[in-house]
């Protein structure tokens, strides 16, 4: 049996059952990584002498009858979250050395539900990209075709994923960067209520936005690490106080009943790929013939998204990101003058092109006499955005939608374009803004075998509906079962 071929919870349940050793899981992982990962490149760091010893500590938990959710299960971390001792880039040059001595409240979660860490996952630098060209180190590729993107910022996660490389992985989703590369990798990928999740130990990109969330390889394994790495953190002062349910415990309940709405904003005959478009359609009447009733809903304030999300990420990014100026951590520029030239030295070397470009565009929109023309107005439509929502969940339980509007794309296409590669998380955006969650299930595959997700959106801190509609539409069909053809 090719163990690294399972899901988490079929692994999980084997281990727990004493039917397949932990140590034996992580090898049959870590050879996997040694076969594909030279052609996907997702790991910016693999973590043998963690992997070993986590996977020792694993295989005494099951002997002394101490089993957790979680126990031997390996994972990818995104490179953007603090682990103790092992190294941290946010795939950046600015971090490219740094060691946190302190460890993320998530990854603290998944330690003690006994998890293995095998390797921290490839990112667009500070999570700031849609396809993971941006990282300062190397190109992540899609394990479907590897001359196209995975998708970003989380993409070394989902192509992890998607290429048997980890059972499951956690990415964070600022602007869609966990729904998108889930989508162009054909995994499921789950972007939290905002709140749900601790930020505690996740280097802040921008902060109002970003939400730490599941990259797995179906419906229930995402379920199954929403139980452990959410719930209040007093450590996080964003996190929300709210009692967390068993994400697991009405997850076959069935969409009977379920008012689904479809926004007419989204799904517009050529303003997306034809290919996504019938998909998605396609995916809406699996979900009315299982008894979902089908409304029409708008969302008005959606043509003002991508203008609003980089107005606030930017200008968050610019506020953030001036704490690497070379003094106490990350990279200092070998040669200077004085202390102004270390300060611009060391950011214009430690920054990639992308990251300039967004603390340049959030420094203008914050400066005095363009705050409020900006800044401001980008706050007030945020809280129209908001309420499109609040207006659309008075009538429907969840709303579906495309998770992007392509395919993945080759890479090198859009690089040349910003506001062209900007556009790929046209459908994602909204969802950050309003601070609901949502999730990227597999829909299908183009006609160049190419995945196509589908996004299921519901209100804030219902995770367990929009999981429950998403598991419904999994076992209905067939495509989470299409994987992408490697060398075994």
């Amino acid at each position: 049996m090719d163990l690294y071929k399972l899901t988490l919870h079929e692994l999980r349940d084997l281990i727990a059952k004493g039917e397949v050793n932990a140590k034996d899981a992580a090898f049959s992982y870590t050879r996997r990584i040694g076969r594909v990962e030279s052609d996907i490149h997702a790991f910016t760091t693999l973590t043998a002498n963690a992997t070993i010893s986590m996977a020792e500590a694993a295989e005494k938990a099951v002997l002394d009858g101490k089993v957790g959710p979680l126990t031997g299960v390996p994972f990818a971390i995104k490179d953007n979250m603090a682990t103790k001792g092992i190294r941290t880039t946010c795939s950046s040059k600015m971090l490219e050395n740094f060691i946190p001595p302190y460890e993320s409240t998530v990854t603290s979660r998944l330690t003690d539900a006994g998890y293995v860490l095998l390797g921290k996952a490839n990112m667009d630098e500070f999570a700031m990209g849609s396809s993971t060209e941006n990282s300062a180190f190397f190109t992540t590729r899609n394990p479907w075709d590897t001359e196209r993107i995975p998708g970003g910022s989380s993409g070394g996660s989902a192509a992890a994923v998607a290429a048997d490389m980890c059972a499951a992985a956690l990415g964070s989703d600022t602007g869609g960067s966990i729904r998108q590369p889930a989508a162009c990798c054909g995994v499921v990928g789950l972007k939290p209520t905002y709140g749900r999740v601790s930020r505690y130990g996740l280097v802040a990109f921008a902060s109002s936005l970003d939400q730490i969330g599941p990259i797995t390889k179906d419906v229930e394994d995402s379920a199954i690490v929403m139980n452990v790495i959410g719930g209040h953190d007093p450590s996080d002062s964003t996190s929300a106080d709210v009692p967390l349910p068993d994400f697991t415990a009405h997850l076959k309940d069935g969409v009977k009943g379920l008012k689904v709405g479809i926004p007419k904003e989204y799904l517009i005959a050529g303003g997306i790929d034809q290919e996504v478009y019938l998909a998605v359609k396609e995916a809406i009447d699996v979900l009315k013939g299982m008894g979902a009733e089908v409304k029409d809903v708008s969302l008005p304030h959606t043509d003002y998204a991508v203008a609003t999300y980089y107005l606030l990420a930017t200008s968050e990014a610019s506020s953030n990101l001036a704490r690497y100026d070379g003094v106490k951590y990350g990279y200092r520029a070998p040669e200077f003058t004085d202390l102004l030239d270390m300060y611009k030295k060391s950011r214009s070397q430690g920054f990639g092109p992308e990251v300039k470009r967004r603390i340049m565009l959030g420094t203008y929109a914050l400066s005095s006499g363009y705050y409020d023309a900006y800044y401001k107005k980008a706050q007030q439509v945020r809280t129209l955005i908001k309420r499109d929502f609040d207006e659309a969940f008075k009538d429907v339980d969840i709303i579906v939608t495309p998770t992007a509007p392509t395919a993945a794309f080759k890479i090198g296409e859009k690089t040349d374009d910003p506001l062209q590669m900007y556009l790929s998380d046209i459908f994602t955006i909204s969802v950050n803004l309003a601070g609901i969650p949502g999730i990227s299930i597999p829909c299908g595959l183009t006609r160049e075998r190419l995945p196509i997700g589908l996004q299921i959106l519901g209100r804030h801190f219902d995770e367990e509906t929009v999981l429950r509609a998403a598991w419904a539409y999994e076992n209905a069909t067939d495509w989470h079962k299409k994987r992408p053809t490697l060398a075994e």
